[in-house]
């Protein structure tokens, strides 16, 4: 499969990921009270499932790990997606708060590499905006995306990620398309099989990512891969959180 068709499939299971029903307690104008909207690991296995064509599926499932529900995962030379559809509108754009595990790092994996763009924990956040800002090529991607299903790939993808090496804050933009973007939260194996819980400020992160504001959020996801590399790694991912932004009047209660 050439780079190229490698970014297509990629993208059509980006664009699936931004697409499909809304649900209904999450409506294009939902006001910010309508915010925080927890997704517990009882949920996520209601989630939508996303293979990407011609790749080995990593396994999901709902289980009791340390004493808690979550998703676990199990990939051998696979990738696959749990996602949910969403319809949030920027000003709304608060705090993202998750928790995972890793039992192992992915030998050889590089984020930064083609051939080795691998994670043992993903969570991906998809967004609308301006598509016709886009490259030629990511146009191309787009228009081949919309023909074959009818739906547009996202603006722009962000991605919490689990490298092996490379420094937590460090951003890697997608080798395959500028329009996937990634940060570092976690680097190394100091915290192996542990649990580990994050606090982002998506609006933030998405400035420092892509250089811009963010507009819509479209969904969030979780995935875990090894296609690349042919690795095995085994994940568990708790609770997921969005929460609405911190009134400036308010801002003495925000949390640390």
């Amino acid at each position: 499969m050439t780079p190229f068709i490698k970014s297509m499939v990629l993208a059509l299971a980006l664009a699936l990921t931004a697409c499909s029903h809304l649900p209904e307690t999450v409506r294009t104008d939902a006001p910010p009270e309508q915010l925080p909207l927890v997704f517990k690991a009882e949920d996520k296995v209601r989630w939508q499932s996303m293979q990407l064509p011609g790749k080995l599926r990593t396994a999901f499932r709902l289980t009791r790990h340390d004493n808690r529900m979550c998703v676990q995962t199990e990939s051998a030379s696979s990738i696959s997606m749990q996602r949910q559809k969403l319809r949030i509108a920027p000003a709304q754009l608060g705090r993202l708060g998750f928790e995972w595990q890793v039992s192992n790092l992915i030998e050889g994996a590089d984020m930064t590499q083609r051939d080795a763009e691998d994670s043992p924990v993903r969570v991906v956040l998809a967004f609308d905006g301006d598509r016709s800002r886009f490259s030629s090529r990511n146009a191309m991607l787009n228009e081949l995306t919309r023909t074959m299903t009818g739906e547009e790939m996202p603006y722009a993808v962000l991605m919490y990620v689990w490298s092996n090496d490379l420094p937590v804050g460090t951003v890697i933009t997608n080798p395959r398309t500028d329009r996937i973007r990634k940060i570092v939260v976690e680097s190394g194996p100091a915290r192996l099989r542990q649990w580990l819980n994050y606090e982002r400020d998506i609006q933030a992160d998405f400035r420092q990512a892509f250089g811009e504001d963010p507009e819509t959020l479209q969904s969030i996801a979780i995935m875990t891969d090894t296609d690349n590399t042919r690795g095995r790694t085994q994940a568990w991912y708790g609770e997921i959180r969005l929460d609405a932004p911190v009134q400036t009047e308010h801002a003495g209660n925000a949390r640390p």
